[in-house]
């Protein structure tokens, strides 16, 4: 998803998302932003897939003890 910065308000960046309407996000999530910014939000389905298995493996250690 591909978002706007539409203005930088403090700690926040007030952006605007595809469908027009406009939320907060905190600042740090993009701290070098700049108004008119477009910032892309997006999934890592490899870093995700890693950490399910790690967790995964975590409790199966802990419950075959």
């Amino acid at each position: 998803m591909k978002i706007i910065a539409d203005r930088i308000e403090g700690e926040f960046i007030v952006a605007e998302l595809p469908d027009k309407s406009i939320v907060n996000m905190p600042r740090c999530l993009a701290p070098d932003a700049k108004e008119g910014d477009v910032i892309d939000i997006s999934i890592d389905e490899e870093e995700t897939e890693k950490r399910r298995l790690s967790a995964k493996e975590k409790l199966k250690r802990l419950f075959e003890r």
